[in-house]
């Protein structure tokens, strides 16, 4: 069993915090994504479950094992790297070797390891090849191959697919879920791609300003975002908000009415995701800005009352710059916003 368990971890650099209250359970063999803009603290806790980093507090367990005090090679943990870190000098078999020899294996064992990893990453035609020879999907599929043939009891991966080019990280995206769930392997990903994360995860952990603010199940995050942050983060355009007000004991939100939570509060935020609105005859009316072809839908952009507001319609109707569009969100579809705190606002009972 190797789930990790992380308790009130903290970590300051002075004054500096860059992870605060961090409380976060991965289970065995479950394929775990953390997911945030740059500088939110993801890269740091990882490294703090590496051990390349010591917390300014709390706990760390792997398979049911405190690890703060051990070094990074008695965690049973192996890491892949941004940069892939491929040793130039030794050619791709002494590459995915280096860690077995390291732990001085037997030739015979580190010959099938190195063979059973470059099999799962479609590589064993490139082992007598050095890595100027290689292209930069190869290099990464030997760094990936490197660290399954340690067979470690957790995998960490610090944004292995940004320095890939779009079509090259699409094809190593679904080879390296295909391979991690072969290896069942307990994995934590780091990434700031929502696509990556949403594709890849089991669960993906949001994080911002180092802290998770929500830790649930691709489809719950993107449907149920917990905070207006998580949902202006997650999705290709971001969901849309608008101010609603009280009035009449209905929220009136761009002169429309809709029934939303209950409560004594004045305003709240209204959020629609683009692609959960239809063309309607009543309903959220504004001034087309942009229309942008996308296949088989188009992105527009429209301005509500003073607000940029986008809907990914159906490229068959004929919507012009200029025009005036109306648009009714899908039942079921409204998510409400605290205005103060950003949290969500469950629905009324």
């Amino acid at each position: 069993m190797a789930g990790i368990e992380i308790r009130d971890i903290a970590k300051s650099f002075g004054s500096y915090k860059a992870l605060v209250d961090i409380d976060l359970d991965v289970a065995d063999r479950e394929f775990l994504v953390l997911l945030g803009a740059s500088g939110c603290g993801k890269t740091t806790l990882l490294r703090l479950i590496a051990g390349l980093d010591t917390p300014t507090k709390g706990e760390i367990r792997v398979g049911g094992k405190r690890v703060n005090e051990l070094p990074p090679r008695a965690r049973g943990i192996a890491m892949v790297f941004q940069n892939y870190a491929v040793f130039p000098h030794l050619t791709v078999f002494e590459n995915i070797a280096f860690g077995l020899r390291m732990k001085r294996m037997t030739e015979t064992e580190i010959d099938a390891r190195v063979r059973r990893s470059a099999g799962l990453m479609h590589i064993e035609q490139l082992l007598a090849r050095y890595s100027g020879q290689l292209s930069g999907g190869q290099r990464q599929r030997v760094a990936v191959a490197r660290a399954l043939a340690m067979e470690p009891e957790v995998l960490l991966m610090d944004e292995p697919l940004s320095n890939l080019d779009a079509l090259l990280r699409l094809e190593m995206r679904a080879e390296l879920k295909g391979v991690v769930q072969e290896s069942r392997t307990t994995t934590i990903y780091v990434t700031h791609d929502q696509v990556e994360a949403m594709s890849l995860g089991d669960r993906i952990a949001v994080m911002d300003q180092g802290r998770i603010v929500q830790a649930a199940t691709p489809i719950d995050v993107y449907r149920d975002p917990a905070t207006r942050f998580v949902g202006g983060f997650i999705g290709s355009p971001p969901m849309n908000f608008l101010t609603a007000k009280r009035r009449n004991g209905a929220w009136q939100v761009a002169g429309i009415g809709f029934d939303g939570p209950t409560g004594d509060r004045p305003e709240i935020v209204f959020g629609i995701r683009p692609e959960d609105v239809t063309t309607a005859d009543k309903g959220l009316t504004g001034t087309v800005r942009v229309v942008e072809p996308l296949g088989a839908h188009q992105l527009v952009t429209m301005t509500v009352g003073e607000t940029l507001f986008r809907a990914v319609l159906d490229s068959d109707l004929p919507i012009r710059s200029g025009d005036t569009l109306t648009l009714q969100p899908r039942p079921g579809r409204v998510r409400w916003f605290d205005s103060e705190s950003g949290a969500a606002i469950p629905p009324s009972p």
